[in-house]
C-alpha cells in the first residue's frame, strides 16, 4: 500500500534551487533512506513533508495532497523527529512524551484523549524509559533525551515516521539502540519510515529502499542494494566508497 508520494518537489531560496523536481514513494513496511553528500537537499525535502518550507509540486498522503489536511489531522498521520531537539524547562520524561498526544485532544481547552494514556505507556516501555518517567529531561544524557523525543513521536501513534538524522552525534551504543527501536516500531502493520541518514552503513543495515540525492536531484531510487551500488556512490561522492568501507573494515580483522 502506498503511504506517501512526492511529485516533482522543488524548493527555491531566491535564485538557488535546493530541491529540484524530486519524486519519491513510500509504501507500507518500507524504511526509505534519503542518502547523499552534505548539501544534497535531504533535510530540506524532509521539511517539505512537515510543511516547514514553501515548495512546488505535491506530496500525497494516502492519495490526498497533504496541503488539504488540517495540522491536527496531519499530526495524527505523520510523526516527525528532527535531528536537533532541546528543552529549556524541567519537564519530566513522561510529560514530554505526553506532548505527542496533543493532536488528539478534542479542542484547545480540552485534554480528553481516551487512548492517550495507553499510547504513552507503550511508548515509554518500547524506548526503555519507564523507570525514568519522573526524571527531569534536563538531567538526561544525549541518548536518553533522544529516546524521549522518539517516545514522544511513538506516543503520537502516526502511520508514517519522518526522521532527520535520528542518531546524529550519539555514541555507537545509542545509535544502535535508536535504529533498533525504529525497526521494531516498523514491524506493526500500516506503518512506514522515511529518514535522512549520512552513515551509509546504517542506511544499508536498516533501510529497505533508498533515494540517492545530489545537488537537489535524485540520482537513483529503489531497493537499497540497487541504489547503493559502487557506480552510483562513486558518481555522487566522487570517490570509491566501497573500497574505503573495505579498507576501514580491514582494521578490525
Amino acid at each position: 500500500m502506498q503511504m506517501l508520494k512526492g511529485n516533482h518537489i522543488t524548493v527555491r531560496y531566491g535564485e538557488h534551487t535546493v530541491v529540484d523536481k524530486m519524486s519519491f514513494e513510500l509504501h507500507e513496511g518500507q524504511w526509505l533512506m534519503l542518502v547523499g553528500p552534505n548539501g544534497a537537499g535531504k533535510s530540506t525535502l524532509i521539511e517539505t513533508i512537515s510543511q516547514g518550507v514553501p515548495y512546488e509540486g505535491s506530496i500525497e498522503l494516502e492519495g490526498t495532497d497533504i496541503r488539504r489536511y488540517k495540522p491536527a489531522q496531519l499530526a495524527r498521520k505523520i510523526g516527525v523527529l528532527s535531528q536537533k531537539n532541546s528543552v529549556g524547562y524541567g519537564y519530566s520524561v513522561e510529560e514530554v512524551v505526553g506532548l505527542g498526544r496533543y493532536a488528539y485532544t478534542s479542542s484547545f481547552l480540552s485534554a480528553r484523549d481516551d487512548e492517550g494514556r495507553d499510547q504513552v505507556e507503550r511508548a515509554l516501555a518500547l524506548t526503555g524509559l519507564t523507570e525514568l518517567r519522573r526524571s527531569s529531561v534536563l538531567t538526561l544524557s544525549g541518548g536518553e533525551l533522544q529516546r524521549t523525543f522518539l517516545a514522544q513521536v511513538f506516543a503520537q501513534n502516526p502511520q508514517v515516521l519522518i526522521l532527520d538524522e535520528p542518531a546524529n552525534h550519539l555514541d555507537l551504543v545509542y545509535q544502535k539502540h535508536i535504529f533498533s527501536l525504529i525497526a521494531q516500531w516498523l514491524k506493526e502493520p500500516g506503518r512506514g519510515v522515511m529518514s535522512v541518514v549520512h552513515d551509509l552503513g546504517l542506511a544499508r543495515r536498516y533501510g529497505t529502499h533508498a533515494v540517492l540525492m545530489n545537488h537537489g536531484k535524485c540520482e537513483a531510487h529503489g531497493k537499497i542494494n540497487d541504489v547503493l551500488t559502487p557506480e552510483n556512490l562513486r558518481s555522487v561522492y566522487d570517490m570509491d566508497v566501497y573500497a574505503w568501507m573495505q579498507e576501514m573494515l580491514e582494521q578490525w580483522q
